[in-house]
């Protein structure tokens, strides 16, 4: 059972910084996409970007330009890097992963969120002075 731990939300002030990771366990085979999505108030779950086993990144045309989603060192963790932070960027942040590669294509997978089966829990990233 692939389970995702997301860390790194918190509050911060307009024109900040954060780093959100997606700790992922349990893949039963090595390939495999993980999006960041985001709940903001007032509006849907919003794709942000996307990353596959094989290094490939695709981002919401919305989102480009803020938002740098790595891999990390540890096992399957990916980090989710947000600059300029305004207070629209406020909400609950989640990782969410498939097997297979199929959701990278032209940014399938930030179109279909419901199509995710594995989500973690969430982390609150809060903007405000």
């Amino acid at each position: 059972q692939v389970q995702l731990v997301e860390s790194g939300g918190g509050l911060v002030q307009p024109g900040g910084s954060l780093r959100l990771s997606c700790s992922a366990s349990g893949f039963a085979h090595g390939q495999w996409t993980i999006g960041w999505f985001r709940q903001v108030p007032g509006k849907g779950r919003e794709g942000i970007s996307l990353i596959s086993s094989d290094g490939r990144t695709h981002y919401s045309d919305v989102m480009k330009g803020r938002f740098t989603v790595s891999r990390g060192d540890a096992g399957i963790t990916v980090h989710l890097q947000i600059n300029g932070l305004n207070a629209e960027d406020t909400g609950a942040y989640f990782c969410a992963a498939e097997y297979g590669l199929g959701y990278m294509a032209d940014g399938w997978g930030l179109r279909h969120p419901d199509e995710f089966d594995y989500w973690g829990q969430g982390t609150q990233v809060t903007v405000s002075s």
